[in-house]
């Protein structure tokens, strides 16, 4: 009886135990559903933090594109421009030329080219003259030996004996006719006889003077090939010695002082052509160039060529156009006034566009611009300017390197 009474509270502590852990358990469910029911507000507050950061972000981001505005400004002080040779001008109206570019060759001008021959046969004596060398009118240029030559220089001779006589025997009968001392007939027998060797005389001297030679000479075969007129000796095939005949090409004398500039014109380039029209010829080996005018324009194309022959006539004082040397030809075709216009210089590239770079207080800014006709010295503004902006001229690459450099600094 004792024994069962010891253990039944044993008994019913247990269960308030286990009653005391079960409740204990309850209330640990109760806090954890709790806790879960309150977790949610954390997302939120990291939605909020996230929001917050992409509105940093935006923020950052707006901030990198004002920097990138900010770039875009190439900075150059007066000192530095003046350093560097950059020129500033303000975009304005212009006068446009259009023009045309024609293949051309120096040549002689044949009407100061002269090819002298002998004129009569011979031997020569003696050579003065050298290739490339500049002769003035009337120098001797070689002596030839003609057996020719004397022949008439003898005819000559006997002609002039014969007319002295003739006068002498006029002036005698002249005198005995007037004493009347002889007939009249006789007189104008020696009259004419006069007047028949004035003739001699006068034939054999016109035909030394058509032949080149003087009527007087030590030598009466001996013949002088003289200069036509002053110029250079481009051309020498004669040597002492060689027996010449009376049609040799033994010198050729041309005056440099002007040359020709002969164009291959095609036949869709013929209406651009014109006698008068100003040219502008520029060498393809050396930098030169020179004004001159349209002188002649074929009226025929060739059969081969296809094209047509035009002549500009050069001025050549410094002897610096060559015969041979091939020359651009550069022709006006058409001239128009243009409202907007920039220095060639000033047009870059930049991003595969045309650019001027704008002047702006403390530097340059890029201004890509619509380019339209262009003579080499002035180009057309279409879009992207207005008239009267200052620009970058002369030495705008300068301003386009270093915005090269600032984009490369900022980069990196």
């Amino acid at each position: 009886m004792n024994t069962e009474e010891r253990n039944a509270p044993a008994g019913r502590v247990g269960k308030k135990q286990w009653m005391a852990i079960a409740a204990v358990l309850v209330a640990g469910l109760v806090a954890g559903a709790l806790i879960l029911r309150t977790a949610p507000g954390k997302p939120e507050a990291g939605g909020h933090s996230e929001s917050a950061g992409h509105a940093e972000g935006e923020h950052h981001e707006e901030g990198k594109g004002e920097h990138k505005e900010g770039e875009e400004k190439i900075a150059f002080t007066d000192e530095q421009l003046k350093a560097a040779g950059v020129t500033v001008e303000n975009a304005g109206p212009a006068r446009i030329k259009s023009s045309v570019q024609l293949p051309g060759e120096i040549k002689f001008n044949e009407d100061r080219t002269a090819h002298v021959v002998p004129r009569v046969g011979g031997v020569v004596e003696s050579v003065s003259a050298n290739l490339g060398q500049e002769v003035k009118r009337g120098q001797v240029l070689a002596v030839l030996s003609s057996p020719a030559l004397s022949a008439q220089r003898s005819e000559l001779q006997s002609a002039q004996r014969r007319l002295e006589l003739a006068r002498t025997t006029y002036q005698r009968e002249k005198k005995l006719w007037e004493e009347k001392i002889s007939a009249q007939q006789d007189y104008l027998q020696a009259e004419q006889a006069m007047q028949e060797a004035q003739i001699a005389v006068a034939n054999a001297s016109q035909k030394l003077l058509a032949l080149g030679a003087t009527p007087a000479s030590s030598a009466l075969g001996r013949y002088e090939l003289r200069a036509p007129f002053d110029g250079m000796v481009v051309e020498k095939h004669i040597s002492l010695g060689e027996a010449v005949k009376e049609d040799a090409n033994v010198f050729t004398i041309s005056d440099l002082a002007t040359v020709w500039a002969e164009i291959s014109v095609a036949a869709n380039h013929l209406n651009l052509v014109r006698i008068g029209a100003p040219a502008t010829i520029r060498s393809s080996a050396f930098e030169q160039a020179a004004g001159g005018t349209v002188s002649y324009v074929g009226s025929l194309i060739g059969a081969q060529t296809r094209t047509a022959t035009a002549r500009v006539t050069l001025a050549n004082p410094q002897r610096v156009w060559r015969p041979g040397l091939f020359v651009n030809v550069e022709l006006v075709s058409s001239e128009a006034e243009a409202p907007v216009t920039v220095s060639a210089e000033a047009v870059q590239t930049v991003e595969d566009k045309p650019t001027v770079f704008l002047r702006v207080p403390g530097g340059f800014v890029p201004q890509h611009v619509q380019t339209g006709r262009s003579d080499g010295q002035r180009i057309e503004v279409l879009g992207g300017l207005k008239p009267g902006t200052a620009y970058a001229a002369s030495g705008s690459f300068v301003v386009k390197s270093q915005q090269g450099k600032s984009s490369a600094t900022h980069t990196h």
